[in-house]
């Protein structure tokens, strides 16, 4: 019988046209829910420290600051500019950097000078709010000893100096 039944010629023509051929798939709202699902949210907003104690010198400032969040960061963004008590304070340069840790030391400053710092954090779906800004203040320069003007007795000395600073030093500690 398998036989019989295999030398018969079978016609495979169908009643009806499938509907699949002629359909396009949209995938655009599939591929809009997986982009959903697989993107991270851009990261909160950084908290700026106040300045620490021994973080500055005369010509540099360790900044540091924090993120309170479980974000991911590819690395920050820290800006910061002189301050300035002139109306024209918006003309100051700014200068941005970028970070990968929490801390940054700018060098190239100028001593006994108010510098403003805001920093932002990056990731691939954006950036951050800055953070609050912190004013963060550059060690006064060494004074001048005039050595000219030195007088000394047996129970006394007279010492002069001069400073260099453009911004006035609200005091000196003198060392014997």
């Amino acid at each position: 019988r398998l036989e019989e039944f295999l030398k018969k010629e079978v016609d495979l023509e169908l009643s009806t046209l499938p509907d699949f051929e002629e359909r396009v798939i949209d995938f655009s709202e599939v591929e809009q829910l997986m982009n959903s699902i697989n993107t991270i949210p851009a990261p909160c907003a950084p908290v700026i420290n106040p300045q620490a104690p021994n973080a500055a010198t005369g010509t540099s400032l360790r900044v540091c600051w924090g993120l309170f969040s479980d974000d991911t960061v590819e690395c920050y963004q820290l800006c910061y500019k002189p301050v300035s008590n002139e109306r024209h304070s918006d003309e100051q340069a700014e200068h941005t950097l970028k970070v990968k840790e929490t801390y940054c030391t700018i060098t190239n400053l100028l001593p006994n000078t108010q510098y403003e710092f805001w920093v932002s954090a990056l990731n691939a779906s954006g950036i951050s709010p800055p953070s609050e800004r912190a004013v963060y203040v550059t060690a006064p320069s060494p004074p001048t000893i005039k050595s000219k003007k030195i007088r000394s007795c047996e129970n006394a000395a007279l010492v002069c100096w001069e400073s260099s600073d453009i911004n006035p030093v609200d005091s000196y500690m003198v060392e014997l």
